[in-house]
């Protein structure tokens, strides 16, 4: 299954994904169902969660279910318990919306949802990240998680997404992250899809950020708390909820 996996992600166009994962993940949920592994966002429970990775899998982490990852069920949970998200009203505005989320979001009565990608088949709004058709201070929240790392000029987009935030709005933008590392690595002359998979984790990647990533953010004006949400949790709920420990959320907002 890891070999199939791995030659899905690494072949199929993501656009193509989406779509067949529809017919895919009720026969998935209903092989895995068990009572070892429990997804929070839906609250189904699995005997084992699916392996998934572009270079190399990492084993047991893809909800059968929803779809969600580590970071997906780690957001449900930092948003459902730490923030009003779920409740107050809000003006959202959500980058390549993950179908973790996507219905989920857009029922909620509290919220007025917004998708935008380029090429996602669940955007409303079809943008360039770097040259967004939104006004100036205009969102309550923006998501915008595990996008910047595929953006040549994330310089440019992370400046679109702190002029359409409003002053006092939340952002995050979660990003694949080496915390070992000091400092971001680029090199754009790199062009082979394996040799990008092999270096940067994924064959659509430019970059690899490192923990200088939460100061580019505040160089732009953001204001930002590195939060390590898994510290916060017991033993028993990472291991259940299949969360990577020691992940950070960053969290930004525009200063009033």
């Amino acid at each position: 299954m890891k070999r199939l996996f791995k030659s899905l992600l690494n072949t199929v166009p993501r656009p193509i994904l989406i779509r067949l994962s529809y017919v895919i993940r009720p026969l998935l949920a209903l092989y895995l169902k068990g009572n070892r592994f429990t997804d929070p966002i839906d609250g189904k429970g699995f005997r084992s969660f699916l392996p998934y990775g572009y270079a190399q899998q990492r084993p047991n982490v893809l909800s059968p279910s929803t779809l969600s990852l580590e970071r997906h069920r780690l957001l449900w949970l930092f948003l459902q318990r730490e923030t009003d998200f779920f409740s107050a009203p809000k003006k959202v505005l959500h980058f390549a919306p993950e179908q973790a989320f996507y219905q989920r979001f857009r029922k909620q009565a509290n919220l007025d949802y917004t998708t935008t990608d380029l090429e996602s088949p669940l955007a409303d709004v079809k943008a360039d990240i770097c040259q967004l058709p939104f006004a100036d201070n205009c969102f309550d929240v923006i998501l915008c998680n595990h996008v910047l790392e595929h953006i040549p000029d994330d310089t440019q987009a992370m400046r679109e997404l702190y002029r359409v935030l409003r002053p006092g709005g939340m952002g995050i933008f979660q990003i694949p992250q080496d915390l070992q590392r000091a400092t971001t690595f680029e090199d754009n002359s790199i062009t082979d899809r394996a040799e990008r998979a092999r270096v940067f984790g994924q064959y659509d990647h430019v970059r690899i950020y490192g923990r200088d990533y939460f100061d580019k953010l505040r160089t732009i004006g953001f204001e930002v708390r590195e939060v390590d949400y898994t510290a916060q949790l017991t033993a028993e709920e990472i291991e259940r909820f299949c969360l990577a420990p020691g992940e950070i959320i960053p969290l930004c907002t525009k200063p009033l």
